[in-house]
């Protein structure tokens, strides 16, 4: 089967869409399945993947969700995707974020492929959706099958745009996170408690709710320290650690990006995860791969994380930015030994139904059930227009361009 995984965000920069796709792209090579991953990127293209598609260089930060979208919004992309899905001539289309402009829209325009969406984001409420929703409309009507990620951004969804679905979550690489043979990391290896937060430091990922939880902390257990990685920059941490100076916090190291074996080693490293978002989450593929590393959670009572922890079993749930319950559960757990123990064996029972293995073939399953499910009439034309593009792409059979001025006069 010939796959596009279509990305609407700067590619590879780090996010959960594109990790996602990222593993399912692998996980379907492995299989057998022919992939093409399709996004802007600011990456230069020798250094992209022979199956990565690049349509454009031009990215652009955009307000979304309580955090900031890389997306592309240049008008080449029309021209660029139909050239690219007359010659690719694939089967399955697969659009994660299908609303997003401009990448997704455009796809979905134009492709004649059994066309799938995967909805990622969450929000408790959309006004673009409701005040936008005949042009939005047009874009599921394009759309043959739905993925959410998560039963509330399906709630969040259906509530605009009600319809057929299935619910495939995210997944997680558990034996990256799980092995045997991870080394701590040195620096951080002496037997002092360390509580890991692993982020960007946006607004709504609510680090400032933790630091400023870190003094209760501190003050119930002096030794513990705070280990902060993600993908930020001097200016994302600046005023955190001017915070940290000014109340002379001990213990709170900055790391900053780490590729995704260091990242398994710094889970290794860490006595407790802590997650303290505000909301906008979908789900939770950070708290998933704490749990296949063997740590107990805490981390705030909100929608996308609730459909991962339960609380008291996995991990410990909060109100998202009562920094005094935050410090309490932190150092509750620190204190309890057996407590982190059973959470950590609950933790790692449940990853384990999270595999990307097992994620990436339900996703092929319900490739199947629509192509199974297809009217015969439209299976058929969709079967005809596939093998049109398939003579042309043979034969060349194109226009040939008209011939410019300069040309003629030569």
């Amino acid at each position: 089967m010939k796959i596009a995984l279509v990305s609407p965000y700067d590619y590879p920069y780090p996010g959960g869409v594109t990790e996602h796709i990222t593993a399912l792209d692998k996980e379907f090579r492995a299989l057998g399945h022919d992939t093409r991953i399709i996004a802007a990127s600011t990456t230069d293209e020798d250094v992209l993947s022979d199956h990565v598609i690049k349509v454009s260089g031009a990215v652009s930060n955009v307000p979304f969700s309580g955090s900031t979208a890389r997306i592309t919004l240049s008008p080449q992309v029309y021209r660029r995707i139909k050239q690219i899905l007359e010659q690719e001539n694939f089967d399955v289309v697969h659009v994660h974020e299908p609303t997003v402009p401009i990448l997704s829209l455009v796809v979905l325009r134009h492709s004649h492929a059994l066309n799938v969406g995967t909805f990622h984001a969450y929000r408790e409420s959309n006004a673009l959706y409701g005040s936008l929703r005949p042009l939005v409309q047009r874009v599921f009507n394009r759309l043959d099958g739905r993925i959410f990620v998560s039963e509330p951004v399906r709630k969040y969804i259906s509530r605009y745009f009600p319809g057929d679905s299935v619910i495939i979550p995210n997944g997680i690489d558990c034996a990256r996170f799980d092995s045997p043979d991870i080394q701590p990391i040195d620096q951080f290896n002496d037997g002092r408690p360390n509580i890991l937060f692993v982020g960007r430091l946006d607004k709504r990922k609510g680090f400032r709710h933790l630091i400023r939880a870190f003094p209760y902390i501190k003050q119930a257990i002096p030794n513990a320290r705070l280990i902060v990685v993600g993908a930020y920059n001097d200016n994302d941490k600046a005023p955190f650690v001017r915070y940290a100076r000014a109340l002379k916090l001990h213990g709170v190291h900055f790391v900053g990006y780490v590729s995704p074996e260091e990242m398994a080693r710094y889970h290794r490293t860490a006595t407790i995860f802590c997650a303290p978002n505000t909301g906008f989450e979908s789900f939770g593929i950070i708290l998933l791969e704490a749990m296949a590393a063997g740590l107990p959670i805490v981390a705030s009572n909100i929608a996308g994380f609730r459909t991962v922890v339960e609380n008291n079993c996995e991990g410990v749930l909060v109100p998202p930015g009562d920094e005094q319950a935050l410090a309490q559960a932190v150092i509750d757990l620190l204190r309890d030994s057996e407590r982190r123990a059973k959470m950590c064996e609950c933790g790692k029972r449940k990853a384990t139904l999270y595999d990307w293995k097992i994620i990436a073939q339900r996703v092929l399953d319900y490739y199947d059930q629509l192509i199974a499910a297809q009217p015969r009439g439209k299976a058929k034309s969709s079967t005809n227009k596939r093998r049109i593009l398939r003579v042309r792409h043979l034969l060349n059979w194109r226009r040939k361009p008209k011939s410019s001025k300069r040309e003629a006069a030569t």
